[in-house]
This record gives structure tokens, C-alpha cells and sequence, in this order.
């Protein structure tokens, strides 16, 4: 499964091991290098958007905090909490940092002040006022002996901050906008500075003033210092001079040489068009973070479309891309030898091909808005592809390298090309549908090697309004004689492809009642399988244009329609988030896979049968193995699962941790065991549980979406634990009188629900209808 891991926010990667840490809303998500999966995710119970997190320099400790004012200390292995504090700002922590020690953590809050926190004594150390607004930026100095803290705010300057007397010794003024990173040279005496008012500034900070200002002309969200004892001659640096790389809104990185303030060397993208290349305050190339992870020579950038890519020093080969996350899935296909890979459109003008082993994926550029639809040619290196742009591509993957880049292009449609289909037999012609109520078939030329600068230009060999409304669907027979198409006007139609000339119309399938979303021939009979936004999925007889069977199951529309099983099996996917298995010959739903929460557009089968994947608007895409045996599989899976949940309960039993005992007997449907459970806590034993629940009922009401949930656990404890008893437990006092200022509250906000609903009902009751007699 291939799932969001990186919604923006902060990234950082691990310096001893190969991590990338990365926020998703009220999650840190660790994502490993080497296989691209998550591999540890923590979250903050009160289930809060995470504001800032820092990882130690010695990878051992994480820090989050999150908008309820709460630090947590994670052992990011075990994904456990180890402590948990209060951050004294009156407002969410906005930036954070460890020194080079993994002693003292620096947190920078949007009240303006800066805490410095002890981690292994577990104190405040310091609290640094006099930062105007939102401490957006904190860094030590990597010499701890200095005992040096940076900081920048609202007001653009760059604060120095002496821990030894907990005064800003002074403040570096050269910026006119909000000052991004921060970068030492390698002896501690230089400083870069980047901002978004296109500038770099290089620092002495002996004398504390600066001594370079270098115009990098774009607005610079991150700037690294190259280390001055290697070598890095295939990115321009020819001189033991300091020399920096910038990240930013170009979306380039680039390497400036700070005594000439002159750019050495800038990195090349791929060919883009002209359009593209004009800079655009919502660039999705631009880069928002640039990462130095020293110990592997290794750089890594994000960019505003949330991809991480890595590179290798010194030479700024791309070695790994991770889509962080994906937007809503529009399609997606196999490709590559043994269907390695899979390609992926996205609500977005890139396509994206995904290395399955790995999860590392390639970007693909070249059409200029969303890529709608996808087909892959029967050996899997060649697909095709069209877009809101008017326009179709088809792209080329190199056998051996698994590098993808555009070989032809064409644009003649005058609107939206909504469905692509390739020829079946050979490498020779593809066919587009439109927005625009036309069909077009584009002829391929017999050799389609092409260098990245000079694309084949593709011109329609025919032309064809085939509907009234927008066409959904094209697909092409297996003999590559034979045309379907599907429509919004609730029709499919059947067109001759054997003539030179025009494309020929054969004939009408009439019979849905709403617009037709896929066509699919048959591989084995001469059949023609259609779904529509009516719920049914229908065959039909390319004879007599008759419908054979018709299938009924699903809740909403069915967007795609796929024949598995050497024929003898449609697969289907619907805007209810359902992937249904139909045996044909018993017109039977077999299989029912609960696959996504939201429509799902992509379908396809690998090319052995073997394999499915789908994809779908929640922004998920999964790979199925085995489809005809999922049921199976998914029953073993239950077993083992059973199996393993029973011995983790017998072992919380002997451990007496009944509260996860409970839970985990509830959801193993034990009735017997639960009740065992409960006599064994409503009960002096039990006093731990009791004050454990009270406690969390604390923190559950003072949300409105738990407050329910809190109350309802409070009612049982009142019932059940006598109050002298309740009092009796160590800070209940203290949690009695935390629960009443937010319970009020929730009365209140009931109180008026319930007044505004009597409203309504009265209204209601009062209305009636125009022109209806009075009673």
C-alpha cells in the first residue's frame, strides 16, 4: 500500500541511521531509506496537529509538541511515550532544535519566547525573552563550548542569544524578510544566512557583522554549507574558498562561491516548456527544505508538492524520490518487466512511477494541467497518457535503467482529453476522447527513439464526434480492429478501425441509464463490458449490439470495469470505495474487497494476471496479490491474528494490566473474559484503573468531540466507585475541579443546540404550503 506519510511541515533526517522523519497532521511518521515504507509512526493521544518536532543528534531521542501545549519525549523505535511536560508557552511551539549533545532542546513559541529544556535532568534551563512574534527559526552553534543560540522571528533579524548569561548579545541585521536557514562552516567562524528576500548573507561571527551579501534572485528557503576539506569539482567548486548551496522557489538547487558572491554551478531539471519555466509564486518544483546528512554525503530537498528527493555528493546524482503524498488517485497502471512498477496520475500536471520494491518514485514532466488518463502497450515498456492540457503523451521506460522520459507528444483536441487507449497487437496508434464529443486516432512512427530535446510531434490520422456529451471511455480490441467508446450521453458505441480513412461506426449499445464511465473488450469472446453512474455493470453481444447479463451490487456509480481470469471475470470499482470480484458465468458477486474510503478511479490487472492494483481519491493506492484468492488469504490473516491477540492477552492478564486487557478481550468478542476482567478492577485492586480512568477523562473533556465519550466513562466510575472511596485516590480533588469549568461549557453549547433546534421544530410546524388553505 502506498499511503501519505508527509502532508507539509517540518522533515528531518536521521545523521547515524537512514530515516527520513516527517509530519502527517497529529503524526511523526519515520519513513526508512532503503525500502521506502514507514516503519514507526507516533501520535499524540489527544490526537492534536503536531506543531514542531526535533530529533536528537544521536538519533536516540524524538521531541513533538502539538497545539495543546504538550511536549512528548518518544523512544521513536518502540513508538512509546517516555515523558510527557507542559511547554510553559501560552501559545504552540512553533520551532525546535537539540544541540550537538542531545542534552539541551531549544523551543522557539508563537508568544515570542524561547525555552531551553534539560533533557536528561528534565528542567527548564532558560526562558529568552524579546523576540517580536513567532520564533520561527532556532539553532545552536555547533560548537557547544560557545554555548550560542540563533533565533529569528517577525522582525527579520537574527538573534544572538549567550547561554551563559541568558542575554541577546546582539541582533544581525540584513534581511527585509523572513529569514529561512541558518549554515556554519566547518570551523564554527562563518555563518550563512538565507531569506525570501532573495538574498544570502555570510556572517563573521567573531566580529558579528556581516561580510558578504550575496543576490540569489529567487526567495531562498534553505541554504547548506559545503564542507572545505572535500573535493566538489563536478558541481563548479574549484577553490578552497566557502561555498554554499541554495533551495528555493526555482526549484533548482545551485552552489555560490561566497568571496565572488558568483553562482558556480546550478542544476539541470528536465525540459520543461516555457510556460513552466517563468517562476510561479505556487510552483509545485519549488523547494521548501534542503537537508545535509554529512555522514553519507548525501543531500536531501523537499518540494511544495511534498516529494523528498535524495542526491549524492559530489556530483548531485538523484538517487531516491518519495512522494510524501499523492492527492487524489485519477488512474494507474503496471509497467515495467514483470510489472515492477506501477505509473500513477494524480490530481496534478506530473505523472508518477513508482518502483514497488522500493517505493521510490520518478516525476515525470511534461503535460502543463492534471493528467486524467493512462494506458500501458502489451510489453509494459511504453505507455500512454492525456491530460486537461488538450493534449496526449506517450512515454518511454528504458528496459535496463527503469528511466522514463516522453517520446511523443500531440495536441489537436479543443478541450479536456478525459481517456486514452493503446493498440493492442503492436506498437502502432493510440486513441484519445475529449471533452469535446470526439474520438482521434494517432499514428505512432516505427521508431520512437528520441532524445529529451527533440519529442516526435503526433498528428490524428482520423478524427470522429462520436457523442453528444463528453466521451469517458475508449478502449481498443484485441485485434486492433474494432473501437469502443463510452459516453456522458448514457451511450457506448462500436467503431471499425480497419479503414485507412475515418473511423466507421458499427453500432449503439442503448440500455444505461446514466452516463457510461468505462468500456472494456473481452480478450477471449467477442464481448464488450460497459459500467455507468446508474450502479450496474452490463456485457453485451458485439453481434447484435444486445445486452447478455447485467450486474448489480454496487451502492453508486461504477467507474471501471476489468476483465481477470483469462476472461471468465470482471473486476469492477465504484464511488463507494468497493472492488468487486463477478464470476460471469453464475452472474455472481464472488469477492467484495473493502479496498479505499472514497472512489476508486484506477483498476487494472497485470499483464500475468496475478496481480491488481487499484487507486483511489483518499489518496491511497493499493497493490492486491492473488485477487481470485483474496478471501482466502484475508481468513488465514484473521487466524494467525486471532491466534497472536489470544496469547497478548493471557500475558496482560499475568501482568495484571487489565485496562489493556479489557480492551483487547472486547474486541476478541470474549464475553467470559471481559466479565473476568471487570471483577477483577471494580474491586480495591482495581483502585489503579480507576484513577488511571479518571484521569483521562480529564483530558478527553476538554475536547468537544470526546466530551461524550468522557462523560459517559464518568457516569460508570460514579456509579460504580463510591465517593468517599473517589476521593480518597491521589489527585482526584485537583481532577474533580478540572472537569467542571469545561463540562459547563458543554452544557452550555447542548443548552443552546437544543434551544435553536426547538426553533426549528416551531417553524416547522408554522410553515405550510403556498397557496394551500388555512386551517
Amino acid at each position: 500500500k502506498i499511503e501519505p506519510f508527509y502532508k507539509g511541515g517540518k522533515v528531518q533526517v536521521s545523521l547515524l541511521l537512514c530515516y527520513i522523519f516527517c509530519t502527517c497532521g497529529s503524526r511523526v511518521n519515520v519513513l526508512e531509506i532503503s525500502t521506502g515504507k514507514i516503519v514507526h509512526s507516533v501520535e499524540h493521544d489527544d490526537q492534536e496537529d503536531i506543531t514542531s518536532f526535533a530529533l536528537s543528534c544521536d538519533d536516540e531521542l524524538l521531541v513533538t509538541a502539538s497545539r495543546a501545549l504538550l511536549l512528548k519525549q518518544w523512544d521513536w523505535r518502540q513508538a512509546e511515550c517516555t515523558r510527557s511536560w507542559r511547554a510553559i508557552h501560552t501559545v504552540p511551539v512553533a520551532s525546535m532544535t537539540f544541540d550537538s549533545t542531545s542534552t539541551l532542546l531549544a523551543t522557539g513559541g508563537c508568544d515570542g519566547t524561547i525555552k531551553l529544556w534539560d533533557v536528561v535532568k528534565q528542567y527548564c534551563t532558560h526562558n529568552l525573552k524579546g523576540s517580536s512574534g513567532v520564533v520561527h527559526l532556532v539553532q545552536f552553534h555547533p560548537d557547544i563550548s560557545r554555548l550560542q543560540l540563533f533565533s529569528s522571528s517577525l522582525d527579520c533579524g537574527i538573534r544572538m542569544w549567550d547561554l551563559r548569561s541568558s542575554q541577546c548579545v546582539c541582533v544581525l541585521q540584513s534581511h527585509y524578510s523572513t529569514v529561512t536557514s541558518l549554515s556554519f562552516s566547518s570551523d564554527g567562524g562563518t555563518m550563512v544566512s538565507s531569506g525570501r528576500d532573495k538574498i544570502c548573507t555570510v556572517w563573521n561571527l567573531k566580529g558579528r557583522k556581516a561580510e558578504r551579501t550575496v543576490p540569489v534572485y529567487e526567495a531562498v528557503e534553505s541554504v547548506v554549507v559545503l564542507p572545505q576539506n572535500k573535493t566538489f569539482f563536478e558541481i563548479g567548486v574549484t577553490s578552497k574558498d566557502l561555498h554554499f548551496i541554495t533551495a528555493g522557489s526555482k526549484g533548482v538547487l545551485r552552489v555560490w562561491e561566497a568571496s565572488t558572491a558568483r553562482c558556480v554551478y546550478t542544476q539541470t531539471l528536465t525540459a520543461v516548456s516555457e510556460e513552466e519555466e517563468e517562476e510561479k509564486d505556487d510552483d509545485p518544483r519549488s523547494l521548501m527544505y534542503l537537508l545535509h546528512m554529512p555522514a553519507s554525503s548525501r543531500l536531501a530537498t523537499v518540494t511544495a508538492e511534498h516529494n523528498i528527493l535524495l542526491y549524492q555528493l559530489p556530483g548531485l546524482t538523484t538517487q531516491q524520490q518519495f512522494v510524501g503524498y499523492n492527492d487524489e488517485v485519477l488512474d494507474v497502471k503496471f509497467v515495467g518487466k514483470d510489472d515492477s512498477h506501477i505509473v500513477v496520475a494524480t490530481n496534478s500536471c506530473q505523472l508518477k512511477v513508482f518502483e514497488l520494491l522500493t517505493n521510490s518514485c520518478q516525476i515525470l514532466y511534461g503535460h502543463t494541467d492534471t493528467v486524467l488518463s493512462l494506458d500501458v502497450f502489451k510489453k509494459g515498456f511504453l505507455f500512454a497518457s492525456c491530460a486537461k492540457d488538450r493534449s496526449v503523451r506517450v512515454w518511454q521506460m528504458d528496459s535496463d535503467s527503469g528511466q522514463v522520459h516522453c517520446v511523443a507528444q500531440g495536441s489537436s483536441h479543443t478541450n479536456a482529453v478525459g481517456t486514452i487507449s493503446c493498440s493492442r497487437l503492436k506498437v502502432s496508434f493510440v486513441v484519445s476522447g475529449s471533452q469535446d464529443c470526439t474520438v482521434k486516432v494517432w499514428d505512432l512512427p516505427a521508431d520512437l527513439s528520441t532524445t529529451e530535446a527533440d519529442i516526435h510531434q503526433l498528428t490524428p490520422r482520423a478524427t470522429e464526434k462520436a457523442h453528444d456529451k463528453d466521451v469517458n471511455s475508449v478502449a481498443v480490441s484485441p485485434n486492433d480492429k474494432l473501437l469502443a467508446s463510452g459516453s456522458q450521453d448514457r451511450t457506448a458505441k462500436l467503431w471499425s478501425l480497419a479503414g485507412e480513412g475515418n473511423v466507421g461506426l458499427l453500432g449503439v449499445f442503448r440500455g444505461h441509464r446514466r452516463g457510461v464511465w468505462a468500456v472494456c473488450f473481452s480478450p477471449v469472446d467477442q464481448v464488450l463490458a460497459t459500467s455507468s453512474a446508474d450502479g450496474t455493470t452490463k456485457l453485451w453481444s458485439l453481434q447484435d449490439f444486445s445486452c447478455l447479463k447485467t450486474f448489480e451490487g454496487h451502492d453508486a456509480s461504477v467507474l471501471k470495469v476489468v476483465f481477470v481470469s483469462r476472461g471468465t471475470q470482471l473486476l469492477t470499482s465504484g464511488s463507494d470505495g468497493l472492488v468487486k470480484l463477478w464470476t460471469i458465468k453464475t452472474n455472481e458477486c464472488v469477492k467484495t474487497l473493502d479496498a479505499h474510503q472514497d472512489k476508486v478511479w484506477g483498476l487494472h490487472g497485470s499483464r500475468k494476471d496475478d496481480k491488481m492494483v487499484t487507486g483511489s481519491a483518499d489518496s491511497n493506492i493499493a497493490v492486491w496479490l492473488d485477487v481470485t484468492d483474496v478471501e482466502l488469504a484475508e481468513e488465514q490473516a484473521k487466524q494467525e491474528d486471532q491466534i497472536l491477540k489470544q496469547q497478548e492477552l493471557s500475558n496482560l492478564l499475568h501482568e495484571k494490566k487489565y485496562l489493556k486487557a479489557l480492551g483487547l478481550a472486547i474486541s476478541l468478542d470474549q464475553p467470559h473474559t471481559v466479565l473476568t476482567v471487570i471483577k477483577g478492577n471494580f474491586h480495591p485492586r482495581g483502585q489503579k484503573l480507576h484513577q488511571s480512568l479518571l484521569r483521562y477523562c480529564v483530558v478527553w473533556n476538554t475536547n468537544a468531540r470526546n466530551c461524550q465519550d468522557a462523560q459517559a466513562v464518568l457516569q460508570v466510575l460514579l456509579t460504580h466507585v463510591p465517593p468517599e472511596e473517589l476521593l480518597q485516590y491521589q489527585g482526584a480533588r485537583a481532577h474533580l475541579e478540572g472537569l467542571i469549568p469545561y463540562t459547563e461549557r458543554h452544557m452550555q453549547r447542548i443548552g443552546r443546540l437544543l434551544q435553536a433546534s426547538m426553533f426549528l421544530n416551531y417553524m416547522w410546524q408554522k410553515m405550510r404550503v403556498a397557496g394551500a388553505p388555512s386551517r
